[in-house]
């Protein structure tokens, strides 16, 4: 038989109320009672129920995460930094997709209604209208990889997409590369465009005019890079000696189609992608890629929105962006970073702004 809030309260001979009271952390109790308590709740293994306690509370300790797909090691890495700053204070996530439709988003909205007490967006091509349409005045939230708005209600946390490829294309370029290839990502992302962005005017600083018959449509999955990899490597003139993809997994799918139509890598292609993924220092040759830290950025917006959550959504909101590094492995055709130099482990040093 469980044991319920009533038996902790005869066995530490106090009321319900005062039992409740140092359970939720609300309202005047003596230091030698409220120990009283703690020690019975411990021993008698008094577990509160989670519905009875958010009525009272009106918390569900839940943090709700809406993602536009979660399929690939970035979403991944993504969940795993928000989990394990949310389970440090016991809270729970509640992770769903959008699949990148806005009417499901709409839908995931509505269903976390009541559930979570704040939420992490990413969804880079949702606007804030349409957030604030849908999403109570009371609940924090924060975006991630959003288009940036210094009139936004929202706090926000973004990556440095620009200059992360302005400094891979100089790089490529540096190793004497003049037709640099692009792999692009998903068109409206505010991340695709950014990283495009930063790649043709890296080019334009270096005075070589943006060739249109380099750049390649993807997805951001294996199968855009694969495409893209395969029309590469069938190009019987003007073809690129270096590519850049917008992220790492369309950089390994298309590592796979020039290996697969017997193109090697660095050789005859130097290859490059964006978000230095985990899988990618195992890929043959290591990928040389620009580094996000993807955990840190997920930590980085469980430590924001509750944060919010703490001071009931009353907090002055933050715009942080978080810098980018570059890793050189293998794949480019050049000497690897030193492996200290591709720690992820470092803290975030973003510049913020206060909205």
């Amino acid at each position: 038989m469980s044991v319920t809030i009533k038996d902790v309260a005869r066995t530490a001979r106090v009321s319900v109320a005062t039992v409740s009271r140092v359970l939720n952390g609300k309202g005047p109790v003596l230091e030698t009672t409220r120990a009283r308590i703690q020690s019975t709740v411990e021993s008698l293994g008094y577990v509160p129920h989670g519905a009875a306690r958010s009525l009272i509370t009106r918390r569900t300790n839940t943090i709700g995460v809406l993602l536009p797909d979660i399929y690939g090691e970035f979403f991944s890495e993504l969940i795993r930094g928000i989990d394990a700053a949310v389970r440090r204070v016991g809270f729970h996530l509640l992770v769903s997709s959008s699949h990148g439709e806005r009417g499901e988003t709409g839908a995931v909205f509505r269903a976390m209604r009541g559930r979570v007490d704040g939420l992490i967006v990413l969804s880079p091509d949702l606007s804030v209208p349409v957030l604030r349409a849908s999403i109570p005045e009371s609940i924090p939230v924060v975006l991630v990889n959003s288009p940036s708005d210094a009139t936004s209600p929202f706090d926000l946390i973004n990556i440095d997409n620009y200059n992360g490829a302005f400094t891979m294309v100089r790089h490529l370029h540096s190793l004497g590369h003049q037709r640099i290839a692009f792999v692009r990502g998903p068109s409206p992302n505010v991340d695709a465009a950014e990283r495009l962005r930063g790649y043709r005017e890296a080019l334009r600083a270096l005075g070589i005019a943006p060739f249109d018959d380099v750049e390649f449509p993807g997805n951001f999955r294996e199968d855009g890079g694969y495409g893209a990899g395969q029309r590469i490597a069938n190009m019987s003139s003007g073809a690129p000696t270096a590519i850049f993809a917008a992220n790492d997994a369309m950089a390994i799918g298309c590592l796979a189609a020039l290996r697969d139509a017997g193109r090697s890598v660095p050789e005859d292609f130097a290859l490059a992608g964006f978000d230095d993924i985990p899988i990618g220092i195992f890929t043959a040759p290591p990928l040389t890629s620009v580094h996000v830290s993807i955990a840190e950025l997920g930590g980085s917006a469980a430590d924001r929105v509750l944060h919010g959550i703490r001071l009931e959504n009353a907090h002055k909101r933050m715009h942080l962006t978080l810098p980018t590094t570059l890793v050189v492995r293998e794949s480019c055709g050049s000497a690897p970073t030193p492996r200290e130099n591709r720690d992820p482990s470092n803290g975030i040093n973003g510049r913020r702004r206060d909205a």
